[in-house]
């Protein structure tokens, strides 16, 4: 049996990576759930799974799961973000899913990277902020990295006995084409997009995610950040890189070769999909999700995305461009640009001008350590934080 840390264990990849370590009981054992603090669900998984360890991020609400667990439980109960840290090493972890949202999974899947561990990464913002350093930490720490979105892990599974981080460009392959759903606002004028309320950023057609999530994937902002993801994840530069909008999200992504094949890796849109495989590499093992019917999708379509009216598309591009901690800034001003929008504070349409103003007031410089990266982190959060400020 392979002990499994599941980080983010509240949100959808968690619900979706605890589905199928239930229909394999005989090959996976959850030795770590972290969360950062909805107690309710953590409380149903330790019932359920009972695993040695869970962790939340906020004391207060471990406090709270610890009484509620009670005296004599099989889980123990522990705080803090460095905690995780900590028992991402343990040795009892064989695989690591990295599903915490947003720069605060970095040092952990980091962590995990270092210890060797086999990391199942969700967390795509690991790698837009600092993908050499993350990168790096795979190879020297031997770990073995497989992506878990959708999109990423269907181009992995395109390139058959591939590791990440070598360059796909060695192994035949000219480009990858990243579909996209084109979200809630695919054919919406940009005028009424501009006016957007959360609920409607956040009613995805396809997929059921968290709210920061489907808003970026709103704004293509999502899309983006799988660009530069995908450069770190295949060694391939951003113009070797093109999104496609797919509306029908069964066509996950795809490899174009140089001799001219086109694969691709088509499923129903369910993230157990891509959870069950990574899990199971090399092998394959059931996901629990429905097989896919071509008969009823009838019709695939693609098309280019509007690049006028999903501005923050090229701001992706731009800052694997600029490389060093170009990445960290962009993301760093989008997160506070997203939940300033998710409050109420900031219009829809003000997202993509809040991370490009970010971008414009701070230079990208070599992210040659972590510390540089949490540097450029913060001072871009201050500047986006005054950007929201100025359009209130």
């Amino acid at each position: 049996m392979r002990g499994v840390a599941l980080l983010g264990a509240t949100g959808s990849i968690g619900d979706s990576t605890l589905s199928v370590l239930a229909l394999h009981p005989d090959r996976y054992r959850l030795q770590v759930v972290a969360a950062r603090r909805n107690v309710p669900r953590m409380l149903e998984i330790c019932r359920q799974f009972r695993p040695p360890l869970a962790v939340l991020t906020e004391p207060a609400a471990a406090a709270e799961l610890r009484a509620a667990l009670g005296a004599g439980q099989a889980t123990q109960v522990l705080a803090g973000h460095e905690v995780l840290e900590q028992v991402v090493r343990a040795p009892e972890v064989d695989v690591v899913v990295a599903g915490i949202v947003g720069a605060a999974g970095l040092a952990s899947s980091l962590a995990a990277a270092q210890a060797g561990k086999t990391l199942l990464l969700a967390n795509k913002e690991a790698l837009v902020m600092a993908g050499a350093l993350f990168m790096d930490a795979v190879r020297q720490g031997g770990a073995t990295l497989i992506p878990i979105d959708s999109e990423t892990n269907a181009m992995f599974q395109c390139l058959p006995a591939y590791r990440c981080g070598e360059p796909a460009a060695e192994r035949g392959v000219r480009r990858l084409l990243l579909t996209a759903s084109g979200g809630p606002f695919l054919r919406t004028a940009a005028a009424d997009m501009a006016r957007a309320t959360p609920d409607q950023a956040c009613a995805h057609p396809r997929w059921v995610m968290g709210r920061k999530i489907s808003v970026d994937s709103a704004t293509l902002m999502n899309k983006g950040l799988e660009v530069i993801e995908s450069a770190w994840l295949f060694g391939l530069p951003g113009n070797a890189i093109e999104v496609v909008v797919h509306p029908q999200s069964v066509v996950h992504s795809l490899v174009e070769y140089c001799d001219g094949s086109l694969l691709a890796q088509l499923a129903s849109p369910d993230m157990r999909v891509p959870i069950a495989h990574a899990l199971a590499w090399p092998q394959r093992q059931a996901s629990g999700a429905a097989a896919l019917n071509l008969f009823d999708v009838a019709r695939l379509d693609f098309e280019l995305p509007d690049r006028a009216r999903f501005p923050c598309l090229d701001l992706a591009y731009r800052a694997l461009r600029d490389g060093g901690t170009a990445g960290a800034i962009l993301n760093a001003a989008n997160e506070i640009a997203v939940q300033a929008f998710l409050d109420g504070r900031l219009a829809f349409g003000s997202i993509a001008e809040v991370v490009g103003a970010s971008l414009d007031a701070l230079p990208a410089v070599p992210a040659e350590s972590l510390e540089t990266v949490l540097a450029a982190d913060a001072a871009a959060r201050r500047i986006a934080m005054s950007q929201v400020q100025s359009r209130c």
